[in-house]
């Protein structure tokens, strides 16, 4: 593993641990060379699945894309980075578990806004408002209206 100050290529491993479902191992190592630590993520490396996009475009799924998505939403919100990583890694999954090959970004918006309409009411609308590109405030009201209708319980 190449070191990400000096470049050297000799590190030791200090540290490890797996994640609560066991599916990423964390290690922290320390460079020989520089005795600088730093950290490195193992991951099975998955079968490729697709994203189908509103104009129909394919492009891969990128984990990092749904937690940029959920990040912004729950930005100055009280909602921790841990939350917000085990919310991604539950849509990851479940993803790889029903779709094969092919999944549309639509089903991927809808997880990611269920997720979020149970973690924090300010940042489902956040998102429900880049998601769903509200054309007027009415749509966005709506949204709201709906929300307080299925009783939010933010937890």
């Amino acid at each position: 593993m190449r070191c990400p100050y000096c470049q050297g290529v000799e590190s030791r491993v200090v540290d490890s641990r797996a994640s609560e479902d066991n599916s990423v191992i964390r290690r922290r190592r320390e460079c020989e060379g520089c005795k600088r630590r730093f950290t490195t993520y193992e991951r099975l490396e998955e079968r490729p699945l697709l994203v189908i996009k509103k104009n129909g475009d394919r492009e891969y799924f990128s984990r990092e894309k749904i937690f940029n998505g959920i990040n912004k939403a729950c930005e100055k919100r009280p909602v921790s980075l841990e939350d917000i990583e085990r919310r991604v890694g539950e849509i990851e999954r479940e993803l790889r578990d029903e779709y094969e090959r092919e999944v549309n970004v639509e089903v991927i918006g809808g997880k990611v806004m269920d997720r979020l309409s149970k973690l924090d009411e300010v940042a489902y609308v956040r998102f429900a408002s880049v998601y769903r590109q509200f054309a007027d405030i009415n749509s966005f009201i709506k949204t709201i209206e709906q929300m307080k209708k299925n009783n939010f319980d933010g937890g």
